[in-house]
């Protein structure tokens, strides 16, 4: 599987307020998951290892506690999962999923994006079928068979493992996330994860032209800029200078 994954979401923030607009995502995030499976770090597993990744990307506590007392109002917003599929500039294949409160502007909005670039927007499958739905867990250490015994000890299917540069990588299903988390910190203790998330990682990857650059990074800036867009992944194998 290599490193992939490292393509899984490309964020061209250039502007100043490019803090402000992660800040925004992880919000309306971490309010959804409250709302939906409680406000209780340590009952909600989702929460906590979002609430984790929040920290990891030096999002503000009084951000993060403003989202989680929000939840517990009861009332406030109701956000919907919305996920798009298409193809974008050099017929890459991206799959950009959305947090909404009104799926026909966030439809026309993302459509926007498509259109603006010479892209075309596609149907639910058009491209999902491309990527693999994997969770991945990313930390420091060097002796990646103890890691694979434990998961298998716990039941958990490792779809791959590398060793690379002293860090672990471990790939297993989605649905098998908590599991595995679960069994790699009983195991190992607190573990300081580099990566713990679930992603879109596509099987193939097409390289992007030096004529299509500069159309697939205003694609995607579009996209990065729109307050509903979450994450971003693409099959784009990006290579700077």
């Amino acid at each position: 599987m290599g490193r992939a994954y490292q393509n899984k979401k490309l964020s061209i923030a250039k502007t100043s307020d490019a803090n402000s607009r992660v800040y925004s995502k992880y919000s309306r995030e971490i309010y959804v998951c409250a709302k939906t499976g409680g406000v209780e770090i340590d009952g909600n597993l989702a929460l906590r290892s979002l609430v984790d990744r929040a920290k990891k990307d030096q999002v503000p506590a009084h951000v993060i506690e403003k989202a989680i007392d929000k939840a517990k109002g009861g009332g406030g917003e109701n956000f919907a999962i919305a996920r798009y599929e298409g193809f974008g500039p050099g017929n890459c294949m991206v799959i950009i999923d959305c947090l909404t409160d009104n799926p026909n502007r966030t439809f026309g909005d993302v459509r926007v994006c498509f259109t603006k670039t010479n892209c075309k927007i596609g149907t639910q499958g058009s491209v999902s079928h491309m990527f693999d739905h994997i969770a991945i867990f990313v930390f420091d250490g060097d002796d990646e068979e103890a890691v694979l015994d434990t998961l298998m000890n716990a039941d958990v299917d490792v779809t791959d493992i590398e060793n690379e540069d002293g860090k672990i990588t471990v790939f297993v299903p989605h649905t098998e996330y908590f599991k595995a988390k679960q069994s790699l910190v009983d195991a190992l203790g607190e573990i300081e994860f580099d990566v713990h998330e679930i992603q879109f990682i596509p099987q193939n990857t097409i390289e992007i032209s030096s004529d299509d650059m500069e159309d697939f990074e205003r694609f995607i800036d579009m996209l990065d800029s729109l307050d509903d867009v979450q994450n971003i992944y693409h099959n784009a194998d990006i290579c700077y200078p």
